[in-house]
């Protein structure tokens, strides 16, 4: 299965409660960078980032307007981050991001998860070792020998530039982000797939049948957690 429909995949929210969470996602990161500056995101770089990480994920207008409004009003909400690395089914690896401010709920709420859909949590650096951290930008567009030349005649830190279906997809270096949307920008292209720093696992496992259905079942649940703000594993699923 390639990056493409990975990238795609990502942004469907097969049920109520899975967009419940995403918008809850969405408003917390959205809050915490426009308390972080300016209300305006053409003056403050970590709320414009967020916005372009969800945009295209049919985040509500009235879900961004609250949150910055809640910023700039003055309201204060304390938030916790945390990250958690379980085993999933099929011995996969799994790493899970939290942004809550009940820290203890956010703890039982991903444990649960793990319990109840076939896995089991780890120690911290337990999976970590296997994922490495990128910046990736994917839009629809088909010169990638273009934009891997832009990218490095911009000095930017490029891990690949790949072709998958009617999509390029950059991987770049974290401390690159910045300066690869500029470059890109630059070329006109503003609109992506995705824009966002994610894990990246180094080895990746191929789950079929059984062990394939419980480990959908985990990312959903997960999915669907109101403390859970990023999902990252290693499993591949035949199409």
């Amino acid at each position: 299965m390639g990056r493409a429909h990975e990238v795609r995949a990502k942004k469907m929210a097969a049920t109520s409660a899975a967009k419940s969470a995403l918008y809850m996602r969405a408003s917390k990161e959205i809050y915490i960078a426009a308390k972080s500056g300016e209300s305006d995101p053409n003056a403050n770089l970590a709320l414009r980032s967020v916005l372009e990480k969800y945009k295209g994920q049919n985040i509500p207008r009235d879900v961004i307007d609250r949150a910055i409004k809640k910023a700039a009003g003055g309201d204060v909400e304390n938030y916790e981050s945390g990250r958690y690395e379980g085993f999933g089914p099929g011995s996969t690896y799994v790493i899970v991001d939290t942004l809550s401010n009940n820290v203890r709920r956010a703890y039982d709420e991903v444990r649960a998860c793990f319990t109840k859909k076939g896995g089991h949590l780890g120690t911290p650096g337990s999976v970590a070792f296997n994922f490495q951290e990128a910046g990736i930008i994917a839009f629809v567009g088909s010169n990638r020998d273009e934009v891997e030349e832009a990218l490095v005649f911009g000095d930017v830190d490029v891990n690949e530039v790949t072709q998958d279906e009617d999509m390029i997809i950059v991987n770049v270096a974290p401390t690159a982000f910045q300066k690869a949307k500029d470059c890109l920008k630059e070329m006109g292209i503003e609109e992506y797939e995705t824009c966002e720093i994610t894990m990246i696992p180094n080895e990746t496992v191929l789950l079929t049948g059984e062990a394939a259905q419980k480990m959908h079942n985990l990312l959903d649940a997960l999915d669907e957690a109101e403390d859970v703000q990023a999902v990252y594993h290693n499993a591949v699923f035949e199409e």
